[in-house]
């Protein structure tokens, strides 16, 4: 029985994250992508070369820029969105 639980509560996790990255996905195509381009996110130009940088560069421009406020919950979705699609830095994730 308690197995079954735990792998019950993983599945949700996993699905509640994903979701999450769903609304990411969203946010960026809605608020970011009208004005960058993919070649924007092209590594080897990038100065995105850690978690921390992109965290950083995301949350300095996104309001800048797009004259919206973003939550604190949708800019990590925005970043966790960026990371899984473009860069890819296989760093820790919120927190760090």
């Amino acid at each position: 029985m308690r197995t079954a639980s735990f792998v019950l509560l993983l599945l949700l996790a996993a699905t509640a994250r994903a979701q999450n990255i769903d609304r990411g996905r969203l946010l960026y195509e809605t608020h970011c992508a009208s004005c960058h381009t993919e070649r924007l996110h092209e590594r080897e130009k990038s100065l995105i070369r850690s978690y921390a940088d992109l965290r950083r560069e995301v949350g300095a421009r996104a309001a800048l820029v797009t004259n919206r406020r973003f939550t604190p919950d949708e800019l990590e979705d925005i970043i966790e969105f960026l990371d899984r699609t473009h860069y890819r830095l296989d760093l820790p994730r919120k927190g760090t």
